[in-house]
């Protein structure tokens, strides 16, 4: 069995169902790739792998025992998550940001160590802003703040990853640059990573494992997204008409929507003459 998984799940947000009867299993060591329309309950899911969200029925299990039974500071030793959106507090320098991924670590008896301020040094330098560190996490751009928060996360030292939407509010650069660091991660440390994405096209590039879902909370798909992701599946999840070719740069499926009939020009009339017939009669 995979560490992580849910079984016949209901997820709901404030008396709304958002899903019912939902199960999924985390292949381990994969790069896992949540993706769906929005409001499908790709978010939701994610959430309630983490335990931060209840659900009404069903069971997540975390290496064979249910999440539920285990306390808070246990969950976050043996998972990470990032959230969608996150606010660090005003004046705190990256460095202390970071630090605060050692809290699990930590106990009445043991303080800091040297062991954790090797682990945050080395999260720093993986995601390439140790030399921000003293840098205050306001003064930072989009990029790096994002940068920063997944420092925090890989402070944990957890052997599983959660990743909600990393990509939000990034330009094009910098969601590359982000989602080329996670698939670093995962094939560097085989850590099982499990994100939550919007654009087809990064999910189909990075993921070696694809959960498709549609409208509705159910799974509509799941597998490598060489043999999941067809025209089909695509206008029938998401109501997109297109075509599926490979990626000139990586041979992933790449979605290319279908492009809007146009009006071609009518047809001149046989009895309307042509400007070279007029030029002739002249």
């Amino acid at each position: 069995m995979p560490r992580l998984r849910a079984e016949d799940l209901t997820l709901s947000y404030d008396q709304r169902t958002v899903a019912t009867s939902l199960g999924v299993d985390i292949p381990d060591h994969s790069f896992t790739v949540i993706i769906g329309p929005n409001a499908c309950g790709k978010s939701t899911l994610l959430k309630a792998l983490a335990r931060m969200l209840k659900p009404r029925s069903g069971q997540v299990y975390l290496d064979g025992a249910a999440i539920a039974s285990y306390r808070s500071r246990e969950v976050a030793r043996r998972l990470g998550l990032l959230p969608q959106s996150s606010t660090a507090p005003g004046g705190i320098t990256v460095g202390d940001l970071v630090a605060r991924g050692r809290y699990p670590h930590q106990r009445l008896l043991k303080q800091w160590s040297a062991e954790d301020e090797a682990a945050v040094t080395e999260a720093l330098r993986q995601t390439g802003v140790l030399e921000l560190a003293d840098r205050p996490v306001d003064d930072l751009s989009g990029g790096q703040r994002q940068r920063v928060w997944l420092s925090m996360v890989l402070a944990q030292q957890t052997s599983i990853l959660l990743l909600d939407e990393p990509t939000t509010y990034l330009d094009i650069a910098h969601q590359v640059e982000v989602l080329d660091l996670c698939a670093e991660l995962h094939a560097r440390k085989k850590n099982t990573v499990v994100a939550v994405l919007h654009d087809l096209n990064q999910a189909c590039r990075y993921a070696t494992h694809l959960i498709v879902m549609r409208a509705g909370g159910t799974v509509a798909a799941e597998g490598d997204p060489a043999t999941v992701v067809t025209a089909d599946l695509i206008e029938d999840v998401f109501g997109l008409p297109c075509r599926i070719i490979d990626d000139p740069e990586t041979g992933t499926p790449l979605v290319v929507p279908a492009a809007p009939r146009r009006h071609l020009p009518d047809a001149p009339r046989d009895d309307v003459p042509t400007a070279a017939a007029m030029a002739e009669t002249s």
